[in-house]
């Protein structure tokens, strides 16, 4: 039903396997090309990887500390969101227009278009401001103090994102600073709020101010490391971190599944693979002999 291929432009053609030459053996064929910049435009040929994506795109220069070099995230936003994501709602799409049409079709995914697409907001507020958003100085990112991150007195960090006034305003009542509350986006009192919320923060430590603010309606949580994810108890009752049966038939914690279907719910049912585990068995199930299995080996095919 669906082919996937992450090769540069042109060499699915050289192989003879691409959507072409595919079609004419099955015309209803569903053919998803993953690449860095696209089958099309002047970045064609381009290699890259994720940090490129987002340097290109431009949401690389939005991440960081102001007036420094921009931060390169920890997680690879370009090739999970930009490129994975829009990948599979791009196959479900023609998947549903092939119950329609009987028809497949060719999906060209660039992993820098998908990125683009997530400069809709910086854009807007461009055009609302008018003025170029920068780095750690935009109405989401620390220009103001309703959305901005806070060290704690152990060192560790709190983010705030109260950006409706009455978030802010019971955040400012409960902190006893109310005059506050009618300031939030007010640019001569900006940054002496914003220093008056680094001094509180810093008066007890992330797990004090958990408990004291969590269950409070202020846009509030705490900055967690994986280790903490993976042992907290949100994600134990999602289902979203699971233990399963590894290798050796000892259990190995891993994410579950983050959509949730009420009908066909989904589940992790094997370990990770390691690259290759599987191909020989694969290449079994599908008639090849053990001898021509080997031969691929020698030859480098697999």
């Amino acid at each position: 039903d669906v082919i996937l291929e992450g090769f540069r432009p042109g060499v699915v053609k050289r192989l003879g396997v691409d959507y072409e030459a595919v079609k004419k053996i099955n015309p209803e064929i569903i053919y998803c090309s993953i690449t860095a910049y696209g089958q099309t435009g002047p970045l064609r040929d381009r290699v890259g990887h994720d940090v490129n994506f987002l340097g290109e795109s431009g949401v690389l220069d939005l991440m960081g500390v102001a007036g420094r070099a921009p931060s390169i995230p920890g997680v690879q936003f370009g090739d999970i969101a930009g490129g994975g994501m829009n990948a599979a709602m791009g196959i479900l799409l023609a998947i549903v227009a092939k119950t329609r049409t009987g028809k497949g079709q060719y999906i060209d995914i660039s992993m820098t278009d998908g990125m683009a697409g997530f400069m809709i907001l910086p854009q807007f507020f461009t055009r609302l401001m008018g003025q170029p958003q920068q780095r750690s100085n935009t109405i989401l990112s620390h220009r103001y103090a309703c959305y901005n991150t806070y060290e704690t007195g152990d060192g560790q960090y709190c983010v705030l994102g109260a950006v409706e006034l009455r978030f802010w305003k019971r955040l400012c009542e409960y902190l006893k600073a109310p005059e506050y509350a009618g300031l939030q986006y007010d640019e001569v009192h900006r940054e002496e709020i914003i220093q008056w919320l680094r001094d509180v923060f810093k008066t007890k430590t992330a797990l004090e101010w958990e408990r004291e603010l969590g269950d409070m309606d202020v846009c509030w949580s705490r900055v967690k490391n994986l280790e903490e994810v993976m042992e907290g108890a949100l994600y134990r009752e999602r289902e979203m971190v699971v233990e399963i049966p590894g290798e050796e038939g000892t259990g190995l914690k891993t994410f579950g599944v983050p959509v949730k279907l009420s009908e066909t719910p989904g589940s992790v049912r094997t370990p990770p693979e390691e690259f290759g585990r599987s191909t020989k068995a694969i290449l079994k199930e599908y008639g090849y002999s053990p001898l021509e299995i080997e031969q691929f080996k020698e030859a480098k095919v697999i």
